[in-house]
């Protein structure tokens, strides 16, 4: 992706971001949609995976609001969010991307759970970049099955 198109592209993710944040419910958290279609059809237009930009669109942002809800909803949501996202982007089935959702979900998690009690320490930011570490060999694996894991 060029350059300036990049900058462009990370403003519609980062806009979408900001709209969800200030957001108090579905309705309001889909106002962020226009945002994360435009930044998901930028990414499909350079893709050699065809992907369906606006569910991709609509997948993030159902992560993000289970993420959200995560005191209200089954910790598998999250997991199976994540997982989800990933199936339609790369055009896999969503159990190829289990352990992916599952250490990233944990990662999310932990620096959740841990921010809003003591803090986060040097010791607890080395777990999490391990589980984000795991959770993107596992996508990678899913990815690339006939190519060694990097």
């Amino acid at each position: 992706m060029p350059l300036l198109r990049s900058y462009i592209v990370a403003f519609h993710g980062a806009k979408a971001a900001f709209i969800f944040k200030d957001g108090a419910n579905r309705t309001d958290y889909e106002r962020a949609l226009p945002d994360l279609l435009d930044y998901y059809s930028a990414i499909r237009r350079i893709s050699d995976t065809p992907f369906d930009a606006d569910r991709a669109a609509r997948l993030e942002l159902e992560w993000w609001i289970v993420h959200r809800e995560r005191d209200n909803r089954p910790r598998a949501d999250l997991d199976e969010a994540l997982a989800a996202l990933a199936a339609e982007v790369y055009g896999l089935p969503a159990a190829q991307f289990r352990d992916h959702g599952r250490y990233r979900g944990e990662a999310m998690l932990l620096r959740d759970r841990l921010s809003g009690q003591i803090g986060v320490t040097e010791a607890d930011w080395q777990k999490i970049h391990e589980l984000l570490r795991l959770s993107w060999l596992s996508l990678w694996n899913a990815v690339n099955p006939t190519i060694p894991s990097p």
